[in-house]
């Protein structure tokens, strides 16, 4: 319609103008050729204006997309929301299309098969939206979506994108909800919302400014939820709802509803073909609640999201039932009752049917199966297991009988197994209260509290054999005093859960929740109760918070001093959630935020703070700049600088000493470590989580009460022996750490040798002689290929380089090792040498009409061309021309040699081998590269490519992911496609908006309990959750070991001081006091005293700090006032006693 209104109004208005000029040129006396050709050469002219005027008023006309509050609508709908028709997991035929607006891209309804650009154009695009896994779904931008892709997959992912969402009520929790689906990629967001903002709302929602209020919620939202992700549609409903518009959905979600409209609704979702998913959410001060139904009948096609596990089989014996050992390589993951194909197995070949069959015993290494093998052939070598993931069946039930019959509720915390059914009661109670009085209960009202919990007591009355004893008055009492508020942190935490689910209903992907889940985190109320005027609202943005924890905590929050360390994922989830509650907001309060990393286009899918226009700009800046978007009060500090040593300057004992609280918002173990080391020698309070796809995990850090970070770890991650990784490869991990591994000396590191030679040629040379070890040797030998035997001026020569470096790796190495290996060779045992998990390889032949082949080329040639700074012709990306320029290149005839050494030893490090003659060829290598030096142009120098995943035009991905198949094909492993090569070798973290914001609500409730003080060790709770099971696991934290001599007790937390500069002696008989006799005192690595040498006796009148200085070369920069030394005691009868750490002050 738009373009018949363009185009209409283009062309009246030319009729209009021209139409009075041509009939005075017709009507002229003088009329002749020439006047023809005017009005012809005017006509074409007026056509052009008409082709621009038309296309500006592609512009000047009114948008399909909801803008600034605009409602999105069909020309056949006037209701107030976007015409979306239905599709769903659930049915097995096609769902009907949808009139969308993507992009500012007038998109019709039709039949089209062709690709369709999910990221949009702006150009007509014929959008076609199918049932699951029918149709051409629109294309997935890995570059944005990378992380997210990691956790679902592209089939999730193109499933979400064909989804419709409403959500309800836009205060805090559905503001997170709407959030999260939108980063997610959604099809489309309608937003639901009748009420008006109001300053209240500020304690918790994000998206609202003070200038807002009075707006309505869903209008005021629809901008700045643009901004998150342009290619999601978001409209808006400001009227009531009726259950009629609920079909346009394929789930919708109710954050704030009354159980008389929520049970009208449902019923309408539960039993309309196919199901809507319904999601029910309440967050209530520190209270909240969800419920799901997702229809009768609703297929999981992945219950955890997890890789199917597998094992490499060594024997399976012919019995009923029969023994399947696996090799020992790794454990195996499988369960009693799992159904299991198999592969690739020699002798018992009728297993590789791929017919699931079940298993039992499962044992680390080995299982049984439930099937007779008795007549199949003979085991004789080989076997892949796999397991085989089945879809799991759930049939919801709806609210109406749900309320009445909950079944299982989600536990969450073991300490409070009893308080699901009692908050179960509450709920409903609260919605009664609210609907006989009108409104919510008044926070400090013991009248009103009374008045809930007596209803609360008539509900379990009338349950009859569900009755509770106990329905803990003093509980209720908190319940009802929050009950109006929408406190950020609980926003944030079950913003998380819900989106989570959503995706859960709208992709059949993780298992859903089941169907009630209760929170509560009453533990985060002040130590010692507020008074009942101290919830009184203040006017303040505050307000709602201040209701639930009075205006002194809320004080003490607005003057704290935080360092927040990383401003990713976590940390813009971080800084929404404190500038929401008004941390370091008052006036001695100060948030000092550091990352030293630049945005990049893929953190735009879950660092909600940032944009498109900042990609390249400092983090910490932007993030920091939006967070006082959200409260300009908030008295933040955005620096550039890594935590770490060297920067001790910049972090120095004042800053630490003078800080409240940190925060960790970081993605690496090492810096993890640091900031924990800090924190302790402070005695500082961190707080630290992490994410990991659906999981998520917070630890509390408390001073003296709880362990450190550092106190237990994870085991470290198993790694490949070196040999297995070059000659022996099992799986795609193998290949493509190989990969990697060869990406990066070929184009990184020896372009580097070459520059440092080139830079300094004597003094390199010195260094290769003085090393004079194998790597040097190496090192010599690689910058002599790449200045002589392989140097490259043209671009055939890459080419020719290219075509011969596939030779090398695919066909000669291969040829090679089973030359020195044959099929048939043994070990020195007797045993099979290629016996699991070893595998066979075959060399390669080249094809140019393997497109595998031709591409490894491409992309090896023109990386190559740029180490050497050589223009890549345009005909290099043509396959033709490509296989011609291949087909020039002589490949020379490659001869096995004897005596070539492979390593096997699986705990080598390295695969260079010493020689007695390395001193000898490094001089020989040495003068042979300073004679090629002679004949390179003036100034040449090579350019390192080092390795960046996230850009797909740079081919660098191309070709690790060229290098990985091909090594895969010579040993028959399975290929994978370049996003799931760009995983792997790319180290990519799995990473979605869900987890990390409900991991950010969890620290942030524990926040409230340290800024508040006073709290005990089990009021803090450490949390593992997994949003694909569900699971909550929250526990107290682990105390810290006390370590007792005498009538001390002392732990990890506490740090031994020492002022007025004491000498060496003194040190000692201050120890002694204590019962403890020092046999060794260290300074950094150094030691300033041991017992036994003599010679240290010398030193007992110097001060300890004038021996820092003259031993351990201790540098004292003026911000400097003490030094730290590490004592190792002895008690009087000789038993060593771990002591605190000794800080001993010079100024």
């Amino acid at each position: 319609m738009t373009v018949l209104i363009r185009l209409g109004l283009g062309l009246g208005l030319g009729f209009v103008v021209l139409a009075p000029i041509v009939v005075g040129f017709v009507y002229e006396k003088s009329f002749d050729l020439n006047t023809l050709l005017n009005v012809f050469v005017l006509s074409m002219i007026w056509m052009g204006f008409c082709g621009v005027f038309s296309s500006l008023l592609n512009y000047m006309l009114p948008r399909k997309r909801a803008v600034a509050g605009e409602v999105v609508d069909d020309d056949s709908d006037n209701t107030g929301t976007s015409s979306i028709k239905k599709h769903r997991i659930s049915t097995s035929g096609a769902g009907t299309e949808t009139t969308v607006n993507n992009n500012n891209s007038d998109i019709s309804l039709g039949n089209n098969s062709g690709d369709d650009n999910h990221s949009g154009g702006g150009s007509e695009v014929e959008l076609q939206i199918m049932a699951l896994g029918d149709g051409n779904p629109p294309d997935i931008d890995e570059d944005l979506h990378s992380r997210q892709l990691a956790v679902y997959g592209r089939e999730t992912m193109r499933r979400l994108f064909a989804s419709n969402v409403l959500v309800s009520g836009l205060q805090g929790l559905g503001a997170e909800i709407a959030k999260n689906l939108i980063l997610a990629g959604v099809k489309s967001v309608t937003l639901h919302d009748e009420g008006t903002v109001e300053l209240w709302d500020m304690s918790s929602n994000f998206i609202f400014s003070e200038n807002d209020v009075g707006k309505n919620r869903a209008l005021a939202s629809v901008q700045k939820l643009q901004e998150l992700n342009n290619a999601v549609v978001i409209s808006t409903l400001t009227t009531k709802l009726t259950a009629e518009h609920l079909s346009d959905f394929q789930a919708v979600v109710f954050t704030d509803t009354s159980f008389e409209k929520a049970i009208e609704f449902n019923d309408y979702c539960h039993s309309h073909q196919p199901p809507i998913a319904f999601i029910k959410a309440e967050v209530r001060g520190l209270f909240g609640s969800v419920f799901c139904d997702f229809g009768p009948e609703f297929t999981v096609f992945d219950v955890d999201g997890e890789e199917p596990h597998t094992g490499i089989i060594a024997s399976i014996s012919n019995d009923n039932p029969a023994l399947v050992s696996c090799v020992d390589d790794e454990r195996l993951e499988f369960q009693d009752g799992d159904l299991v194909v198999f592969s690739e197995v020699h002798g018992m070949t009728e297993l590789n049917d791929g017919k699931p069959r079940k298993i039992k015993n499962a044992r680390p290494y080995s299982f049984t199966l439930e099937d007779d093998t008795t007549n199949f052939g003979a085991y004789e070598k080989g076997g892949i297991v796999t397991q085989v993931k089945q879809p799991k069946v759930l049939n919801f039930k709806p609210l109406r009988e749900a309320l009445s019959d909950p079944g299982d509720f989600l536990l969450s915390d073991f300490s409070k197994f009893d308080r699901p059914p009692l908050l179960h009661l509450a709920f409903q109670a609260l919605d009664r209260f609210i609907s006989e009085l009108k409104r919510f209960p008044v926070a400090g009202s013991e009248e009103d509290a009374q008045k809930l919990i007596s209803i609360c007591s008539s509900i379990n009355e009338s349950m009859g054999d569900g009755k509770l004893e106990d329905i803990n008055p003093k509980l209720l009492r908190h319940f009802a005093f929050g009950a109006r508020a929408v406190l950020n942190p609980m926003a944030a935490m079950f913003g998380g859960i819900v989106g989570q689910e959503v995706v859960k209903a709208c992709s059949g992907k993780f298992h859903p929740l089941f169907q009630f889940f209760y929170f509560d985190s009453v533990e985060s109320l002040p130590a010692e109760a507020p008074d009942s005027s101290d919830f009184k609202p203040l006017n303040s943005r505050y307000d709602a918070q201040i209701s639930v924890f009075g205006s002194k905590l809320q004080k003490k929050l607005e003057d704290a001093v935080v360092f927040m360390v990383g401003s990713g994922a976590l940390g813009c989830e971080f800084l929404k959630n404190v500038a929401l509650m008004g941390v370091s907001c008052g006036n001695q309060g100060k948030l000092t935020i550091t990352d030293d990393d630049v945005i990049e286009k893929s953190n735009l899918s879950r660092q909600f703070l940032f944009r498109d226009w900042n990609i390249g700009q400092a983090k910490s800046t932007v993030a920091a700049s939006a967070a006082q978007t959200i409260n300009p009060r908030l008295h933040v500090e955005a620096l550039q600088n890594r935590v770490g040593p060297e920067t001790e300057n910049v972090f120095d004992d004042a800053f630490w000493e003078n800080l409240s609280v940190v925060i960790n918002a970081l993605d690496n173990v090492n810096a993890r470590l640091y900031v924990d080391q800090r924190c302790l020698y402070f005695q500082k309070p961190l707080l630290e989580s992490g994410t990991l796809g659906a999981k998520c995990n917070t630890q509390m850090v408390i001073p003296h009460l709880t362990e450190n970070y550092g106190a237990s770890r994870d085991p470290p991650e198993k790694q490949a022996p070196m040999c297995t990784v070059h000659s022996f490869p099992h799986n795609i991990d193998h290949c493509l750490t190989w990969a990697r591994s060869e990406f990066e000396g070929l184009l990184e590191k020896t372009p580097a040798e070459v520059n440092a030679f080139l830079s300094n040629p004597t003094e390199y040379a010195s260094a290769m002689r003085n090393a004079g070890d194998a790597q040097a040797r190496d090192n010599l030998e690689r910058v002599l290929e790449c200045l002589e035997r392989e140097r490259c001026e043209t671009f055939q020569d890459c080419i020719t380089w290219a075509r011969l470096r596939f030779e090398d790796y695919f066909v000669n190495r291969v040829k090679q090792l089973i030359f020195t290996f044959p099929e048939d060779a043994a070990t020195s045992t007797g045993a099979p040498f290629w016996s699991a998990p070893k595998r066979f390889p075959r060399p390669l032949q080249f094809l140019a009409a393997d497109p595998g082949h031709l591409y490894f080329v491409m992309a090896a040639s023109i990386l190559r061309a740029e180490t050497f700074g050589i223009p890549v012709p345009d005909w290099a990306k043509h396959p033709k021309k490509l296989v011609e320029a291949v087909d020039k290149v002589i490949v020379p005839e490659f001869q096995p040699q004897t005596n070539v050494k492979i390593e096997t030893d699986e705990k080598a490090t390295s695969l260079s081998t010493a020689s007695i003659d390395d001193a000898a060829v490094i001089n020989e290598l040495i003068a042979k590269i300073e004679q090629s030096q002679k004949s390179l142009p003036p100034g040449f120098r090579m350019k390192p490519v080092q390795f960046e995943k996230d850009d797909d035009t740079n081919y660098h991905m191309d070709l690790i992911a060229g290098l990985a198949n091909m090594r895969a094909r010579n040993y028959s492993i399975p290929e994978v496609d370049k996003l799931k090569a760009k995983f792997i070798a790319g180290r990519i973290i799995p990473a979605i908006a869900t987890s990390t914001a409900m991991a950010t609500g969890l620290v942030c409730l524990e926040l409230y309990k340290v800024l508040d003080g006073g709290h005990k060790l089990e009021d803090y709770r450490n949390t593992f959750a997994n949003l694909a099971l569900p699971l909550f696991s929250m526990a107290e934290p682990v105390p810290p070991k006390v370590v007792k001599h005498r009538d001390m007790r002392w732990t990890v937390w506490d740090r031994w001081i020492i002022k007025d500069n004491p000498t060496l002696r003194e040190l000692l008989q201050w120890l002694r006091e204590k019962g403890l006799n020092a046999y060794s005192i260290s300074c950094g690595s150094c030691l300033l005293y041991n017992s036994m040498f003599p010679r240290h006796r010398e030193r007992m009148e110097k001060k300890v700090v004038d021996l820092a200085q003259e031993v351990a070369k201790v540098e004292l920069p003026p911000y400097r006032r003490h030094i730290d030394v590490v004592v190792a005691c002895e008690d009087d009868e000789d038993n060593d006693i771990d002591i605190p750490q000794i800080s001993i002050y010079f100024r």
